[in-house]
C-alpha cells in the first residue's frame, strides 16, 4: 500500500483507524475526509480534527437516543469512541497536553454507552486485584451453556475498543465469551488509578483467571489468553506461571520489550544506561530532546504506564520485560505466534519467539496480502480469521 504520510506514527494510526471500520469502530468516509485535514506530523491538528469529529458524533448520538433510535445512538457512539481515543494519544506536546486525559474520558464515555445497548450484552464488570479492582468488559455469546473465553490482553496504549475489533467481536461470533481488562498501565488503571506496568504480569492474568473460572457461563477448561503490541510479552510470561490457560496467542511475540527503545538510542548514550549512570543519562538525554519538543513529548507519553518521570528508570523499567529460554519453557499449552512483514517495533523477535517455544506455531502476515506493519492494523478481518481458526481446535474441543 503506498503510504500518505511520511510521519511512520501518523500512517499506523492511518492504518488503525480504517482497519477498525471491519467492526463498526469507523466509517471510512468520515476518517479520510478528517485526515485531509491534517498536514504530516502536525499532532495539534489531528487532536483537534479527530477530537472535533468526536464530539460531532457524541452530539449525533445523543439526538439519536433522545428520539428513539437506539441502534443509531449505539453505532455514532461506538465510533465516536474511536476517534476520541485517537486524539488523545496526539495531545502529549501540544498546546495543551491535558487532553490527553480528558479526551480518553470522552473515549470510555461513548465507549460504556455503546457497549450498554449489544446483544447479546457486554457486562462490565470489576475484576478483584491485590487491594483494588481492574476494570473489565465480559462479551457474552448467545451460544447456551458453559462457554470457552478468549481473554484479550491490550498492549501499552491501546484503547478498550481496540480490543473488539482485534478478537472478541470474532470470539462472540463463533460462539465464544471473550473478555478484557485494563491491567497496571493501561486504560482506567493508568488514567483514574495511577497504576503502573509489572514485568511478572502473571500476578494480572492469574486474578483474570480466578474471576472468570468463578462464573457459572465460563467452562473453565477452555481458557484462550490472546495479547497485542507489547502483550506480546505479557501472555508468554504469564503462560509460564499461570497453567489453566489452554491456548495462547502473541501478536508480534516480543522477547525484548526495550528493544524498541533502545533502538534509537546512540552508542553513547546505550553506554551511559548499561553503566546505570542515572543522573547523567536523565541530563543528557533531557539536553538532547530541547531541540525537539514533540519527541520528548512522545517519550514522556511512553514513559507515563511506566510511572516515572526519569528517562533512565523507565529505560530500566524496559528493560526488566525480557523473556529467557528458561522463562518460555515452562508453558504448557499451544502458542500461536504472529509476525507481519515490517513488523516496525519488535522486527525479528516473533522468530525467535517461535524457535524458544517448544511445539509454538508462527503465523507471517504479507505486504501482498495488505497485512504487513505491528499488528496488522489494516488487515482485521485475515487476521482475526487466521487466530480464530487455530483457535477452533482448542476451544471446541
Amino acid at each position: 500500500m503506498k503510504p500518505v504520510y511520511e510521519d511512520q506514527g501518523f500512517e499506523f494510526e492511518r492504518l488503525l483507524l480504517l482497519g477498525s471500520c471491519y467492526h463498526r469502530l469507523a466509517d471510512a468516509g468520515e476518517v479520510l475526509v478528517t485526515l485531509d485535514a491534517v498536514p504530516d506530523g502536525d499532532h495539534e491538528a489531528w487532536v483537534s480534527s479527530f477530537g472535533a469529529l468526536g464530539d460531532r458524533l457524541r452530539s449525533q448520538a445523543e439526538a439519536s437516543a433522545a428520539a428513539g433510535h437506539s441502534a443509531s445512538a449505539a453505532a455514532a457512539y461506538l465510533r465516536a469512541c474511536s476517534y476520541y481515543a485517537s486524539a488523545s494519544s496526539h495531545a502529549p506536546g501540544t498546546s495543551d497536553p491535558d487532553r490527553f486525559h480528558t479526551l480518553w474520558e470522552s473515549h470510555r464515555d461513548c465507549w460504556d454507552r455503546a457497549v450498554a445497548t449489544f446483544d447479546p450484552p457486554v457486562e462490565k464488570v470489576a475484576v478483584p486485584y491485590e487491594d483494588t479492582t481492574l476494570e473489565g468488559y465480559f462479551f457474552h455469546t448467545a451460544a447456551p451453556g458453559p462457554r470457552p473465553v478468549v481473554i484479550l490482553n491490550n498492549g501499552s496504549d491501546g484503547p478498550v475498543s481496540d480490543m473488539w475489533s482485534f478478537g472478541a467481536a470474532a470470539a462472540v461470533e463463533r460462539g465464544w465469551h471473550a473478555f478484557t481488562f485494563d491491567g497496571p498501565g493501561q486504560g482506567a488503571a493508568l488514567h483514574r488509578q495511577h497504576m503502573y506496568f509489572r514485568a511478572d504480569w502473571e500476578a494480572v492474568v492469574t486474578p483474570v483467571v480466578d474471576f472468570l473460572v468463578g462464573r457459572d457461563d465460563v467452562d473453565a477448561t477452555r481458557l484462550a489468553l490472546a495479547g497485542v503490541s507489547q502483550a506480546g510479552y505479557w501472555v508468554p510470561r504469564a503462560l509460564a506461571f499461570e497453567h489453566r490457560i489452554v491456548a495462547g496467542v502473541a501478536d508480534p511475540g516480543v522477547m525484548r520489550v526495550d528493544a524498541s527503545w533502545r533502538g534509537h538510542l546512540p552508542a553513547p548514550m546505550t553506554d551511559l544506561l548499561d553503566s546505570g549512570d542515572r543522573k547523567d543519562f536523565d541530563a543528557y538525554m533531557e539536553a538532547a530532546l530541547e531541540q525537539e519538543p514533540q519527541s520528548l513529548a512522545e517519550l514522556r507519553w511512553r514513559m507515563a504506564p511506566y510511572g516515572t518521570e526519569s528517562f533512565f528508570d523507565a529505560y530500566t523499567a524496559a528493560s526488566a520485560m525480557t523473556l529467557d529460554a528458561g522463562t518460555l519453557a515452562q508453558i504448557e499449552c499451544p502458542v500461536l505466534v504472529m509476525s507481519p512483514d515490517h513488523e516496525q517495533f519488535w522486527p525479528g523477535q516473533s522468530e525467535e519467539m517461535q524457535e524458544a517455544i517448544a511445539g509454538a506455531t508462527l503465523v507471517r502476515f504479507t505486504e501482498a496480502e495488505g497485512a504487513d506493519w505491528h499488528c496488522e492494523p489494516a488487515a482485521r478481518a485475515l487476521r482475526q480469521e487466521r487466530m480464530c481458526d487455530w483457535l477452533a481446535p482448542l476451544l471446541d474441543a
